[in-house]
Order: C-alpha cells, then structure tokens, then sequence
C-alpha cells in the first residue's frame, strides 16, 4: 500500500486557484482570494471532490437578483 499526500485545489469560475497555506481552513483561503475575487465572498463553497491526488473545492456564484 502506498500512501498519497492530497493536495488542495480551490477553482473558481474555471479558474484554478493554488492553495495558499495548507494551514489554513477553507473559510481562510476565501478571505485570501475575496481580495482578488469579491464574488467569491458570497460564493458557495462544494466539496471536496477527490480528483487524482487533489482535494477540489469549487466557489459557486450566488444566483440571484440585487436589490
């Protein structure tokens, strides 16, 4: 048996987005990347999805009408 490191990925309106510190929570990396990407500030966050030997996380646009 061998034994696989999994690495975090974040993606982002197919964006694929390298995880900053592998220290910080999910919550953290979005502030990171809200800086770069607002929408992601509100963005719902899935998964993660096992793809290879990455985790994937995907930030979803909120859908809806402003106001």
């Amino acid at each position: 048996m061998k034994l696989t490191k999994m690495v975090r990925e974040f993606r982002f309106g197919g964006a694929k987005l390298p995880d900053p510190n592998p220290q910080m929570d999910v919550e953290q990396v979005r502030s990171i990347y809200a800086t770069q990407f607002p929408e992601i500030a509100t963005a719902a966050l899935t998964g993660p999805e096992a793809a290879g030997d990455k985790l994937v996380y995907h930030f979803e646009r909120a859908i809806g009408a402003k106001g």
